[in-house]
């Protein structure tokens, strides 16, 4: 018996990356998930990797009728939807003087208005069920990093999105937490060294040496915090904020 037996998950931007992590250990649990992205191939793709039952979605969470559109056809198809993961992001990094102001409204688009949409779309099904999690993928950048003002505004945003979220529907059974990881190992930390012109070998070398445990983080290090918090046993847990850096920020 797994602890996700019978519930239904839904992770966005859960193609690749944190995100398709999230959605193998939480289908590996026992979850029904569905996998939401822009990117309808790979969403389908990678809900086929989890097993029966699983969904594949295109959704654009920066827009309201698409994710009404999404959890409605998860609540038909699945049944419910017992757990929220918001995970899709992007980044437009730049420093403060060069950074425009589309670079800025992406960015708070698809991280804090994403999560507000997805979050205002299942949470009514949540309460009527008298259980839920909601949980949104934060960053250490949201204490603060260079060339990032509009993605650690937004990451610190969600935090305080997630204890308002806890104070809101806590007495409904539904909790909210967030999860704020430090370096991770994906596609786009890859990309972001290749950007700055550093091999990525070279930068994961560089990003271990800066924390006390002297290694990276892989997307199954994110996923092993997210599905305890989701998790039944995880049900006197809401409000938090879990930094999963290898003591990066201690």
């Amino acid at each position: 018996m797994g602890r996700y037996d019978g519930r239904t998950a839904i992770v966005t931007g859960a193609a690749r990356g944190i995100g398709a992590g999230i959605a193998q250990r939480l289908a590996s649990e026992g979850a029904t998930v569905a996998v939401l992205d822009l990117d309808q191939a790979a969403a389908e793709e990678t809900a086929a990797g989890l097993g029966s039952g699983a969904l594949g979605l295109a959704c654009d969470v920066s827009d309201a009728d698409a994710v009404e559109a999404a959890v409605t056809r998860v609540v038909e198809d699945l049944g419910g939807v017992d757990v929220l993961v918001n995970n899709a992001g992007i980044t437009r990094d730049n420093l403060l003087f060069k950074m425009s102001e589309d670079d800025w409204d992406a960015v708070m688009s698809v991280h804090l208005k994403g999560a507000f949409l997805m979050s205002r779309a299942v949470q009514k099904h949540m309460v009527k069920a008298t259980y839920g999690r909601i949980l949104s993928l934060s960053s250490v950048s949201a204490l603060g990093n260079r060339g990032q003002a509009n993605y650690a505004a937004a990451k610190m945003g969600l935090q305080g999105f997630t204890r308002t979220l806890a104070l809101e529907l806590g007495p409904y059974g539904v909790t909210a937490n967030a999860v704020a990881p430090g370096y991770i190992v994906t596609e786009m930390t890859d990309a972001t060294a290749r950007r700055v012109g550093v091999d990525p070998e070279e930068y994961r070398a560089a990003a271990a040496k800066a924390n006390p445990v002297r290694r990276v983080g892989w997307p199954e290090d994110i996923a092993a915090a997210v599905a305890f918090l989701c998790s039944e046993e995880a049900g006197y847990v809401t409000g938090q904020t879990l930094y999963v850096d290898g003591g990066a920020k201690v």
